[in-house]
């Protein structure tokens, strides 16, 4: 299960309401590969759900989770921080087994014989 704290819900709620946008639409959330680690988070809106979609909904916010992504993600928690002028979301992954340094991508058990390789 995926986890979405009050303060990450307020503020994608702000951010909803800010996009204005004509047709309903919902955040998706996901892995894709990339980075020197081998997967980086997706976080972002939609308007059309998939089959394989796993939905969540926490206080009016509906978040998508494509099935193929559902393995990497089940168990993370996801935050909003704000720290003097800036801020942004926090990803906390029980399933990450390696982590690059610059913070920005990740590797679980899932991808063996992959290597990590940051400068």
């Amino acid at each position: 299960m995926i986890q979405i704290s009050e303060a990450a819900v307020s503020r994608i709620k702000e951010m909803m309401a800010a996009e204005k946008a004509s047709e309903p639409f919902f955040v998706r959330f996901g892995v894709k590969n990339g980075g020197c680690s081998g997967l980086t988070y997706g976080l972002g809106f939609d308007t059309s759900y998939q089959d394989s979609d796993t939905i969540i909904e926490l206080d009016g916010v509906k978040l998508a989770v494509n099935g193929e992504s559902y393995p990497y993600v089940d168990g993370v928690e996801i935050d909003y921080i704000e720290t003097g002028m800036m801020g942004g979301f926090s990803i906390q992954n029980p399933n990450a087994k390696a982590t690059c340094g610059c913070g920005s991508s990740f590797r679980t058990a899932l991808d063996r014989g992959k290597k990590e390789k940051c400068d």
